[in-house]
Formats: C-alpha cells, structure tokens, sequence
C-alpha cells in the first residue's frame, strides 16, 4: 500500500459559463518517506493538487487516498505550509511554533515542551519570545515548518517555502529541511519552480504539462545521500538537469506554437 495515491483526479472551475480544467486525470502514488517534487509552468495545476490533497478543494472526479483509506473534502489530514510564512505578528515564534498544537486541544504547557527543544536542535534557540518581525525571512520560514512538523502528521504538502529567499539563504534552507526530512521520516510532496532545488531535494520528480495540467513524466532521482553543495556540481546532476530543462522547454515551445 502506498502512503498516498491520487487515482485519476482531475478538478474543472466553471467561470463565466465555461468550463476551465485546471487539472486532468492524475495519478500519484507516493511511497511512505519519499521526498517528491512537482514541477511545471505556472498555471499548470500544481496548487490546485495540493488544495485537493489538503481537503480544501474536491476534485471533481477521482480519488485521494491516504494510507488507502478516501480523504477527500476532509481537511487536517496532513500538514500543509505556503511560500508566505503565516506567522500570526502578535504572538511570539514560540506560540507561533505551537498554535497547531494548540488546536489540536494539547495543553501550552505539553506544546512548549515538545517545541523548545525541536526549536534548540534546528536554528531556533533563543529566539522563543522574539516576534515574526524581528526575524529574517529565513528564520521565519523555520518558525513556519516547525509548526507544520509539530502539526505531526505523516504527510506534508510544501508549496515553495523558499521561492521567496535569496540564492544563499535559499540553498541553506533546503540543506536544512534535508536534515529535518531525514530526522523526521516524514512523506514529504514539494511544489517549486527552481529544477535545481527539486533535483537537490527529491527521490521523484514528477513533471505537469501546461494547463490544462497532466502529469507529463515521472523523473526518478537516484544521487547518492545525505546531499549537500557537492551534489550540484555532480555530473548526474547536471545531465538530470539538462533532461528536465528540455522537457519543459518542449511544453513552452508547444505553447507558443499553439498561440
């Protein structure tokens, strides 16, 4: 059985009196701590997928399983984080870090317990009573994961946390997030632009075609971990890359053509 599967799903928006496909028939089938990203031109489906995975959208035909049991239009079964960090500006990182705790009925006092030391090991400490504006966008975007994770569900969706961040910060972050993955064992569906980032981090890659969107191939990657800058300059790396960069150039020449 797979972690979670999306067995022909597909969502179609009425507006105006027609009908737009913003995704066609997909199928996924993600194994249990996998790291996949999802790439594509914009527009292609990729936040209307996770929306589905998240039970903030029903699909309009197909279905969402999660450990083979129907998820759809029901929210809170996995952790979902956006590029914006969505820390609330009044409260501290801290109770920023726990408020999903805090939702899920566990008391302030066991969250903070679970918290601070996670906040310790991963870059965080001593920034508890700090608030989101004192920090730089890198920090806030851990404060933002942090609680995702705390949120403890096995299955997190990332729609381009890092899109946001300088170069530097950027690699950083995702050289971070690895050590994260690989403590946690979470199943992990990542949503990015940058090929290089979805290479650097993943185990699959799956690739959508313009909209409406279909998923167009399924790029396995097979570089040796644990990964870091070294990785980048891999001759694995740069030929994936070089496969990648076709594939969508393909689909923007295509969508010229058709225009």
């Amino acid at each position: 059985m797979y972690k979670l599967e999306v067995v022909e799903g597909s969502k179609v928006f009425r507006k105006g009196g027609q009908d737009i496909i913003a995704l066609q028939e997909t199928n996924m089938k993600i194994p249990e701590g996998k790291f996949v990203s999802i790439i594509g031109p914009s527009g292609c489906g990729k936040s209307t997928l996770f929306n589905m995975i998240a039970g903030l959208l029903k699909p309009s035909s197909g279905e969402i399983l999660l450990d083979g049991q129907n998820i759809i239009g029901k929210s809170g079964h996995v952790g979902y984080m956006l590029q914006k960090d969505l820390l609330l500006p009044w409260r501290t990182i801290l109770a920023n870090i726990i408020l999903g705790l805090e939702l899920k009925g566990v008391s302030k006092k066991e969250a903070e317990k679970r918290a601070i030391p996670l906040m310790e090991k991963y870059g965080l400490g001593g920034f508890e009573n700090h608030y989101p504006g004192e920090l730089s966008g890198g920090m806030k975007q851990r404060a933002a994961l942090l609680r995702t994770l705390l949120y403890d569900q096995d299955v997190i969706l990332l729609d381009e946390p890092f899109g946001a961040l300088d170069a530097q910060t950027r690699l950083l972050m995702q050289t971070w997030l690895l050590q994260i993955w690989g403590d946690f064992k979470k199943t992990v569906l990542f949503v990015t632009h940058d090929i290089d980032e979805a290479i650097y981090l993943s185990d699959e890659i799956y690739v959508l075609s313009p909209r409406p969107g279909r998923l167009k191939e399924i790029v396995a990657v097979n570089l040796p971990r644990p990964r870091g800058q070294d990785t980048l300059s891999m001759l694995e790396f740069v030929n994936l890359k070089k496969r990648l960069l076709g594939m969508l150039k393909e689909d923007q020449e295509s969508l010229n053509k058709a225009e």
